[in-house]
């Protein structure tokens, strides 16, 4: 169990860049245990390589990440950081769920094997177990019916439903979200939205980005808007949405409304 000190994720000082342009430039952000956090800002702005700076899909420049107590992606010796092998990464890796816009359901394998892939091959969990959990898990998301269904008999909106499940067989302190809705047709997107708004009460730490911002100020206990790689401005939906303090928040949400 994680102590209720812990916090879900703690970011420190990080850094990235992409040739000469630093898309991330000294981020600090601290996420609770079973806090909703959606992180909103202009296209371009670092929010999607910031998650994959969390699960450690992009190393860093600088900085520390760290992930129910643990560092992610290196290990301290000393005051050294050494990187630790790609065995240890995905180790990692099993214990942070991600949901991609683009779904990455792998082709070839039904729903139920989808969601089961990851615990039995990267956790080591018994394929029994397994199987019964993400069976829950499928009802738990609306889908218990399609558990043996190929992904190109699922709607858009049906997919992400089964990398929702995906991502919660882990059984992760946190799951990372990257744009969840914007692969779908409209008319799909609430239904997924439905999905994550349950996940919302269930104790596990949410991190969000996305464009929606009505769901943002419905969901999250905390709003971050990031800017040219900075977080600008972070703080309750109530006081970033409707009270904004800094004029690029101001002529963002100006846009977007």
């Amino acid at each position: 169990m994680t102590a209720p000190s812990t916090p879900a994720v703690h970011v420190t000082g990080v850094r990235k860049s992409f040739g000469t342009t630093e898309v991330l430039r000294g981020i600090d952000l601290t996420v609770r245990t079973g806090e909703v956090v959606a992180v909103i800002g202009p296209s371009g702005s670092g929010k999607s390589t910031l998650l994959r700076v969390l699960n450690h899909l992009e190393t860093l420049d600088a900085g520390t990440v760290y992930i129910d107590g643990e560092l992610i992606g290196y290990r301290l010796r000393g005051n050294k950081l050494h990187a630790l092998s790609e065995t240890e990464v995905r180790r990692q890796r099993s214990r942070i769920g991600f949901v991609f816009q683009q779904f990455n359901l792998f082709p070839h394998l039904t729903a139920l094997e989808n969601v089961a892939l990851a615990p039995i091959s990267a956790q080591r969990r018994p394929r029994a177990e397994v199987e019964r959990e993400a069976r829950t898990l499928l009802e738990r998301v609306g889908i218990g019916e399609l558990a043996d269904a190929y992904p190109r008999r699922l709607s858009g909106g049906q997919q992400q439903r089964v990398a929702i499940a995906r991502a919660l067989a882990l059984r992760p302190p946190v799951i990372l979200f990257d744009e969840p809705t914007s692969a779908l047709d409209p008319e799909l997107v609430g239904e997924v939205l439905d999905v994550i708004r349950d996940l919302a009460h269930g104790g596990t730490a949410l991190v969000i980005v996305t464009h929606e911002i009505g769901f943002a100020r419905e969901v999250a206990d905390t709003v971050v808007f990031l800017d040219a790689g900075a977080i600008v401005e972070q703080g309750p939906p109530a006081a970033v949405l409707d009270d904004p303090q800094h004029p690029r928040t101001r002529a963002f949400l100006s846009r977007v409304r």
